[in-house]
């Protein structure tokens, strides 16, 4: 019997760590919270913490596990029970229920943190640490593999490039507000204290991010509108040279706008830009020759499955979108 007791006694200890470290995640970030704050919350001594976890690192690693290996799964389960269905006819819209119908509805069981567990997921979505994301990009690599090409199925018609830009920017911005405290009032007000079912949640997060993952490549016209844009925006630090009597503010926009022609979309579908840097979403790639268009994506790197997703969806499968 007091055998019973004392494992109790310490399953219980273990929930306090890792219930305190959440809500301080959530709540700080990483870099942020310390093992002092934790042990105060939990109402626990750094022995404890030692004696379970043996580190602020692993005690971190326990506490995202808990909540995202089973969103996860829970998440290919249904992206293959798509997959079984539809086959070749797997829509953009699918993929994006396989991200979001898990994480709702684990949202909505207090026994996997309940109304936190939106806040978490955007919070491990968009902190900055290097080791929140490294773990993420390492511990979930398969799992994001598996959505980025899907996505590339169901959007046949996008370069892996643009792809992989649009999902970034789609779901980070996704990230923020699930990060933010405000959300539940926010969705409160927007919807002028009307009851919001799952359905309804989804609808609008997916219609969102379907018109942005589906518009149109930009072509030779809106490039040109937006360098003169920015060519004017330019001409404000130049006011001085303006006034002087200097003519060159309207060919220097020109320039601008006949470059961005140069660089708009090629018949083959490729984007025309430059592409997107290799630390823009995970640490810097291996210096090396770079791969022909092809078969190289957006850091500029050869293709193996793996490297696409780390960059695109740390902050997306590894706890969304």
């Amino acid at each position: 019997m007091a055998g019973r007791t004392t494992s109790r006694h310490a399953g219980d200890t273990k929930s306090r760590i890792l219930d305190a470290a959440e809500t301080l995640f959530i709540d700080c970030g990483y870099e942020a919270m310390s093992l002092r704050q934790i042990t105060s919350r939990a109402e626990v001594n750094l022995a404890a913490v030692n004696y379970h976890f043996g580190s602020k690192e692993s005690l971190i690693h326990s506490m995202l596990s808990r909540r995202l290996d089973r969103l996860n799964e829970e998440r290919v389960k249904l992206l293959e029970r798509f997959d079984h269905m539809l086959g070749e006819r797997l829509t953009c819209e699918h993929v994006l229920g396989a991200m979001f119908i898990p994480a709702l509805r684990l949202s909505r069981d207090p026994r996997v943190g309940g109304k936190a567990f939106l806040r978490l997921l955007g919070r491990a979505y968009t902190d900055p640490s290097a080791f929140i994301r490294d773990f993420l990009n390492a511990h979930y690599a398969s799992v994001a593999v598996r959505f980025f090409d899907a996505f590339q199925r169901a959007l046949p018609h996008l370069p892996r490039e643009e792809l992989g830009w649009r999902l970034h920017f789609a779901i980070g911005a996704l990230s923020g507000v699930l990060a933010g405290a405000d959300t539940e009032s926010l969705i409160a007000e927007f919807s002028q204290g009307k009851s919001m079912n799952d359905l309804q949640l989804i609808a609008r997060l997916a219609s969102l991010m379907v018109a942005a993952l589906k518009a149109p490549l930009p072509d030779a016209s809106q490039l040109a509108m937006f360098a003169a844009v920015l060519g004017d925006a330019t001409d404000s630090d130049t006011a001085a040279d303006t006034s002087a009597g200097s003519d060159g503010a309207a060919p220097n926009r020109e320039h601008k706008a006949a470059a961005a022609a140069h660089e708009a979309p090629d018949e083959a579908g490729g984007s025309g830009l430059s592409p997107c840097p290799a630390d823009a979403f995970l640490a810097p790639a291996a210096s090396g020759t770079r791969a022909s268009s092809a078969t190289a994506g957006f850091d500029g790197e050869p293709r193996g499955g793996a490297l696409e997703a780390r960059a695109v969806l740390p902050h997306a499968l590894h706890g969304a979108t």
